[in-house]
């Protein structure tokens, strides 16, 4: 049962891993999905992406988005960003017939399954390892490099101990349960930079510290880490937007000054308490098992 800081914290990360079981669904649904596209359409390769990949993918999984991309030769390319995003989603919709939804969702076609969605993303090989992606809402190409921040993220993640993975993990648990103020990768970006040369000594004080300097970082520019696909928060563009993560931030941050002092003054029922209300059902209550 946990009644100490630091098994409340194991707790919370334990409970937001996805589980070996659930990893062979995940294998085995995406290499149909790649199999369907191959054979109709001209593949140069595909690979999986996003969280998922980067290790960051929290539980559970039926809220859980994988990212597959699927790079295309060039004669794909003539149909334009929106047309090669209904040139896959029509195959899938003849591969997949069952499947409650699959449509088209920015720069991918998600396919709803009943366990969890995929995101299915075409690409085109660009520069210097590179792609271009498609983005529908714009209709125009953007250029990312997903490759680039698996490594980003696995070379930061050993420069912390191995801690940065599950410290993002549990601040996309509090983002999820607080209704997506911020976007995932806005929210890993931003965490990542700002423990750059800050370690990662433990998970009360480095979650409250990343609520204070993301506050300041929030309408400011952020580089995509790979720098190719420039500002990662471009989707904050009002005021009311910017005061509404803001405020978000700035909430979180007073809980977690709290919970982190009733912890640190031995009142470790409270700062459980405190704790639970960032993040929910996923943090245990002080001494029960549920």
């Amino acid at each position: 049962m946990p009644t100490t800081i630091e098994q409340g914290f194991e707790t919370l990360r334990r409970r937001l891993e996805i589980t070996g079981l659930q990893e062979s669904v995940i294998s085995t649904r995406q290499q149909g999905i790649r199999e369907s596209v191959s054979a109709t359409m001209m593949v140069l390769d595909s690979f999986l992406i996003g969280s998922y990949r980067r290790n960051t993918m929290i539980a559970p999984l039926q809220e859980a988005d994988v990212d597959i991309v699927i790079l295309l030769a060039e004669p794909h390319f003539q149909a334009g960003p929106i047309g090669v995003l209904d040139l896959v989603r029509n195959v899938l919709k003849r591969s997949f017939p069952t499947t409650r939804d699959i449509s088209k969702d920015g720069q991918a076609v998600t396919i709803e399954f009943s366990d969890f969605h995929v995101d299915v993303v075409p690409a085109f090989p660009w520069e210097q390892g590179s792609i271009l992606i498609p983005d529908s809402t714009r209709n125009k190409w953007i250029m990312t490099n997903p490759k680039k921040h698996i490594e980003i993220w696995s070379y930061a993640n050993r420069i912390h101990g191995g801690m940065l993975i599950p410290l993002t993990k549990m601040l996309k648990c509090w983002n999820r349960e607080k209704g997506m103020p911020l976007r995932s990768f806005h929210l890993e970006t931003l965490t990542l930079n700002v423990l750059c040369n800050i370690p990662v000594l433990d998970f009360p004080s480095s979650i409250r510290y990343v609520f204070e300097k993301t506050l300041s970082n929030i309408p400011v520019f952020s580089q995509d880490p790979s720098g190719v696909s420039g500002n990662v928060g471009d989707y904050l563009d009002t005021i009311p937007k910017i005061g509404e993560a803001v405020i978000s931030l700035q909430n979180a941050r007073d809980i977690a000054i709290e919970a982190e002092r009733f912890g640190n003054i031995g009142f470790i029922s409270q700062a459980y308490d405190k704790w639970r209300i960032l993040f929910g059902r996923y943090f245990p209550s002080y001494g029960l098992l549920s």
